[in-house]
């Protein structure tokens, strides 16, 4: 098969969500109907429990929570999918972000009893930002939920992007009894079970109010099912995927993750509706400017994540890059577009979770492992031929800072490891203070579940006990000066003058009011916000 037929069957997509939507479960569930689990919960290539394949962090397994992304990739319909899976919890934003940018679609799922929460607007905000296709899954339609019309209504009125309803529910909680697909026609009929059916039974009818479709519920149900569906049909408007390719509409699923109902009906047909890789446009700066084609012979790709101890076997570094054009083939060399050196791409893995294997060719649209020795850092382009670049991957304005120091003085040097490896990851940025000696960091998040995170990994991964004292300071600006400019400012008593990990100068400041306040005691000095190119609604959590 030709590049540009094997690019054409890749499908990569973020799952993006508020807290407890089911975001999970329906990772899950996907990975159930694509053959790579035979249980929720297990495993296939290792045949072993798992309490959730893509939370592969113990801490997340105890918090219930995701804590970093995971890349899932498995074969589906003669398709090869590549599932990023993503923090829903808002103090994990940034990681969210940089695995948008490796994806060409994004699945939002909304509770439906709950509607559009804040962390999904924040979400949806950086889908719109970068024009991602979006699809959304109504989940929970088995529990008591909100109308759907009004769910559709919030999704314009909130997010102010269009929505058309592919199916439409009938009932819920109780009552639900399926969804009619309105293209086919089907009716997909839900049965209750103790741990839900994989397939649904369908029954062809002949229009909404066939006989077979009133016969399944009560009056009241079956009034406000014709009655929405009345309101949708006379609406007369056809799907427009041009639109949702501009992420201007969102296709809208009903079902139910946890029961397994309306997953693979969704999973068909996204297969179906979303879009291949896609060209991939350069840095602004580039003198040829423009974009990569993804059937560019020529290989390029980019990483956007770096992840530590994966496995406590490997104890390895493992730099996430997705392949944005051409074919990735083993031990073929390419060229680091940051620090101008060659590298030889010899230990690439197939990723799926906390698993990895050996992986000898990959084509664009496809996310991959490489073992990382300190190769590669979040945002390096990596390419073949003429030169070029991406666009950087901005770090988000630190919100939260904390000191920390190691109980144990005889571990200093995993400690000082430990903290190397989460600032590498995007996790943590790590100051210290102006001039000295660097024995005792302080850790820079976005959000306070971070340090907790940060704690738990030192001594889980390198077995280092810290205290964590947390800073009263709010925001960081960099000083746009040398370090001896740097070293004079006349800084407010509850300001601290800092330096990053390359030794550039940062001011920490408690308040907006502390800040004007050095601004008009410096005016030499320009104190530059971390991220400039990304709006706060955006970005905050």
């Amino acid at each position: 098969m030709n590049l540009t037929d094997e690019v054409r069957k890749r499908r990569t997509f973020a799952i993006i969500s508020h807290p407890d939507a089911g975001k999970t479960t329906l990772t899950e569930k996907l990975l159930l109907y694509g053959g790579a689990i035979h249980v929720a919960g297990q495993v296939s290539a290792r045949k072993r429990q798992r309490a959730v394949t893509s939370d592969w962090m113990e801490l997340e397994r105890e918090r219930g929570i995701s804590i970093t992304s995971t890349v899932l990739q498995f074969p589906y319909e003669g398709h090869t999918i590549n599932l990023l899976d993503t923090p829903g919890h808002q103090d994990f934003g940034e990681d969210t972000y940089r695995t948008l940018l490796a994806a060409d679609a994004a699945v939002m799922l909304i509770d439906a009893a709950k509607g559009v929460e804040p962390q999904t607007k924040k979400l949806f905000a950086i889908c719109r930002e970068r024009k991602i296709p979006l699809f959304t899954f109504m989940n929970k339609m088995d529990r008591p939920s909100r109308d759907p019309l009004e769910l559709l209504d919030e999704l314009e009125r909130v997010l102010g992007i269009g929505a058309f309803a592919m199916n439409w529910p009938l009932g819920s909680g109780d009552t639900f009894k399926g969804v009619y697909d309105r293209e086919t026609r089907e009716l997909h009929l839900f049965e209750r079970s103790a741990h839900g059916a994989k397939r649904a039974a369908v029954q062809t009818v002949a229009d909404a109010r066939d006989p077979k479709l009133r016969e399944l519920v009560d009056d009241v149900t079956y009034q406000q099912f014709i009655d929405g569906l009345d309101l949708l049909e006379g609406a007369g408007e056809a799907f427009d995927r041009d639109a949702m390719l501009r992420g201007e509409i969102t296709p809208v699923f009903f079902g139910s993750a946890v029961t397994n109902f309306g997953v693979q009906l969704f999973l068909d047909r996204f297969i179906a509706m979303s879009p291949p890789p896609a060209a991939r446009a350069l840095r602004e700066t580039q003198d040829d400017g423009g974009s990569v084609e993804p059937d560019d012979a020529r290989f390029s790709g980019f990483v956007f994540k770096i992840q530590a101890n994966m496995d406590p076997r490997h104890r390895d570094r493992i730099a996430f890059v997705r392949i944005c054009s051409g074919r990735f083939e083993r031990d073929m060399t390419v060229r680091n577009a940051r620090t101008g050196k060659d590298v030889r791409l010899s230990r690439a893995m197939k990723l799926f979770a906390d698993e990895r294997e050996s992986l000898d060719d990959a084509v664009a649209g496809d996310v991959l492992g490489f073992a990382n020795p300190g190769s590669f850092a979040i945002g390096d382009t990596l390419y073949e031929g003429a030169p070029i670049e991406f666009p950087p991957i901005p770090s988000f304005a630190p919100e939260h800072f904390a000191a920390v120091r190691s109980i144990d003085t005889g571990s200093y040097k995993s400690f000082g490891k430990g903290i190397a490896q989460l600032r590498e990851e995007g996790a943590v940025q790590i100051f210290y203070p102006w001039g000295s000696t660097r024995s005792e960091p302080i850790v820079a998040v976005v959000g306070e579940l971070q340090f907790e995170v940060a704690k738990y990994r030192l001594q889980a991964e390198y077995g280092v006990k810290t205290i964590f004292s947390t800073l009263p300071y709010a925001l960081a600006r960099r000083v746009e000066a040398d370090a001896q400019r740097a070293a004079r400012a006349q800084l407010p008593s509850n300001a601290k003058l800092v330096e990053d990990w390359e030794g550039r100068p940062v001011a920490l400041f408690e308040s907006e009011w502390s800040l004007r306040l050095a601004q008009e005691w410096n005016a030499d000095l320009v104190f530059a916000p971390f991220v400039a190119d990304i709006s706060q609604e955006t970005v905050s959590p």
